[in-house]
């Protein structure tokens, strides 16, 4: 399995697939928003390391543009607990910090509760190889096998659509339930686009990723729609599902420009 990032033991080193739509000299938010999930998933207090926790909220704040150079992440339990608990996780470029997150992160119990799951939207997508590419654009989505139900690339409006993720995060480390999710996710606000890419941008300066419970298996399902403002900003809504049914949900604020 190839990566998105190569950690050489003191940074981690973009890979080629990291490149995102917006500038061929900076990355994708989903590479950045999964490392950094990661991170946050890591971090430990020693005082309660005997606590199983499960991120259910993450807002990646996205603060400039993310350069294709060695990036270190560090992260920590800034509210420990043995109930809930917040995590952050910093990135930077040499000094300076391009991105951050912070995650709730709520204690595990085995528990019996009522189950009441809808169905996907569609069906799980069978494992012939993925569709050709020639209309992506973003290096990013040559790591994520990509399975429109409704849409697609080539058309604005909504789109349902399923994900895998094809690559390790890190070269060496599977992939988190958390990271397949967010990784995806912050393909929604170019996926459901209601502007044309050549003659509008729709950068999202973040991403939020809500948790009902832990997706299952390698495919990630998505319920997009963009919605935008006059104002020249909007949001991208996700409804996230997986097999088994809903999920949780995502948003992105969008800030909107002209070319």
């Amino acid at each position: 399995m190839s990566a998105l990032y190569t950690f050489d033991g003191s940074a981690y080193l973009p890979g080629p697939m990291c490149v995102g739509p917006w500038s061929p000299d900076a990355q994708h938010g989903g590479p950045v928003s999964a490392l950094l999930a990661g991170a946050v998933e890591a971090a430990e207090d020693p005082r309660f390391a005997d606590v199983d926790v499960q991120v259910v909220r993450l807002t990646v704040e996205l603060l400039r543009p993310v350069p294709l150079r060695p990036l270190t992440v560090a992260s920590a339990v800034v509210r420990p607990g043995r109930n809930v608990q917040l995590a952050e996780a910093t990135m930077l470029c040499g000094d300076t910090e391009v991105a951050r997150a912070r995650a709730l992160r709520i204690r595990r119990a085995k528990m019996d509760v009522p189950v009441e799951r809808a169905e996907p939207p569609g069906p799980v997508p069978d494992d012939d190889p993925p569709p050709s590419s020639v209309a992506r654009r973003t290096a990013f989505a040559e790591a994520v096998d990509l399975r429109f139900v409704r849409g697609s690339w080539d058309e604005t409006g909504p789109v349902t659509m399923w994900t895998r993720l094809q690559v390790a995060v890190v070269d060496g480390v599977e992939p988190s339930p958390l990271q397949r999710a967010t990784a995806a996710a912050d393909f929604g606000n170019g996926v459901s686009r209601v502007l044309e890419f050549d003659h509008h941008t729709f950068i999202n300066p973040d991403l939020t990723v809500a948790l009902a419970r832990v997706p299952e298996g390698e495919w990630v399902g998505f319920d997009v729609v963009s919605r935008l403002s006059t104002g020249g900003f909007g949001q991208a809504e996700s409804a996230i599902f997986d097999p088994v049914g809903p999920v949780g949900r995502s948003v992105q604020s969008l800030l909107v420009s002209e070319r």
